[in-house]
């Protein structure tokens, strides 16, 4: 009994003595954590500017006013509860039409890689849209959106990229992979436009080619016109950084044709703002998907009606639909309903089907710099 007793005392003190090994250096290490977590909490915004609405000494915050911030854990309950976002018996079957010479597309055109990935030639430039390669849209590996539909074209073979488009830091819309692929193409790196506090994360990935902009700043480039334009939305990359890097559309200029990229946005008066200042939009890329459940996403994700009504406000000549069929578990509606609502939509408001297209992956139309219509085409189906 004397043995078991001193074997108890000798494992119990080995357990306490593990147990301070452990958790000394935590102790220590805590008052940096919560002083970094603390600091992160109340940063001040390096580039407040107090005569600009958007502005605010935290980071930055959206035009107009809206409904607050809503749970996520309660869309993430919902969904458990209620079994979604529901998957199609044998998983989701996109048409992917490959280009076997991307270099060789007709210019002007635009092609529909993915999600909000757009190729636009025009002007002698090729200028990408918030380019988005990687197998999940996010920080993990192993968890998060994930695609269901492959890069319709490939970063290896994308022709020699002039300027990348970048509307904010979400991991759908902003991923590290691909901009270090993109700065590392041959013959030199695109120019990169994005929004105020993204230059520094860039620059930690090693790239310096970075044009750092606020609302209605513009920028040239030879002859083509950049600006960043207001749309209502959000930014984070980590739990600390909500807003405070900015978020935005883009309003590209070149020999004569405007093209708006929404990015990623809630329906708001910006879309009239932006025509009052900058003109007529001639080709506009909008998203129609990401919307469900609309009590969440309402604010920051644009169903397919209000899509229509973004091209309404604009004045587009034409339109065409992104942010929809790429990847699963972003959101709740299924990947094959927002072209069938957006038909509806359009029907339900006058517009022509021509007049906003919705393109499979991969597909390329051409473009019209004439004030006329638009070459049109059939919409996309699945398999």
């Amino acid at each position: 009994m004397r043995e078991a007793r001193v074997s108890i005392f000798m494992i119990g003190a080995n357990v306490r003595r593990m147990t301070q090994l452990m958790v000394q250096p935590m102790v220590r290490f805590l008052p940096i954590l919560l002083a970094s977590v603390l600091a992160a909490c109340t940063m001040s915004n390096p580039y407040f500017d107090p005569a600009k609405p958007h502005h605010t000494p935290e980071g930055f915050r959206n035009n107009y006013p809206h409904e607050g911030r809503q749970s996520f854990w309660k869309w993430k309950w919902e969904q458990i509860r209620d079994g979604l976002p529901k998957k199609p018996e044998g998983g989701y079957r996109f048409e992917v039409v490959r280009q076997a010479n991307p270099a060789a597309l007709a210019n002007p055109s635009v092609t529909w890689i993915g999600h909000a990935t757009m190729l636009l030639r025009v002007g002698g430039l090729n200028i990408l849209t918030d380019p988005q390669f990687s197998t999940r849209a996010s920080p993990l590996s192993f968890s998060g959106p994930k695609r269901v539909v492959e890069p319709a074209i490939p970063l290896a073979d994308l022709p020699h990229i002039d300027i990348v488009l970048i509307s904010h830091s979400h991991y759908d819309h902003l991923d590290a992979a691909s901009v270090q692929a993109l700065a590392a193409q041959p013959d030199g790196p695109p120019r990169f436009y994005v929004g105020l506090g993204l230059k520094s994360w860039f620059a930690t990935l090693g790239i310096t080619n970075v044009e750092e902009m606020d609302w209605w700043d513009a920028r040239t480039l030879g002859s083509a016109v950049i600006r960043f334009v207001p749309v209502q939305h959000w930014s984070a990359r980590t739990p600390w950084d909500r807003n405070q890097t900015l978020w935005g559309g883009f309003v590209f200029e070149e020999s004569g044709f405007r093209f708006f990229f929404a990015g990623d946005t809630g329906y708001s008066p910006d879309f009239r703002d932006i025509a009052a200042r900058v003109g007529r939009i001639d080709f506009a890329a909008i998203p129609i998907g990401g919307y469900a459940p609309r009590w969440f996403m309402r604010v920051m994700h644009t169903d397919p009606d209000e899509a229509v009504r973004i091209h309404l406000d604009l004045g587009a000549r034409q339109s065409v639909a992104m942010h929809w069929g790429t990847f699963d578990d972003l959101t709740d509606e299924s990947l094959y309903e927002p072209p069938e609502r957006l038909r509806a939509a359009l029907a339900a408001r006058g517009v022509s089907d021509d007049a906003f297209w919705v393109l499979k992956h991969g597909e390329s139309r051409s473009l019209e710099l004439a004030d006329k219509p638009a070459t049109a085409g059939h919409d996309a189906s699945r398999q």
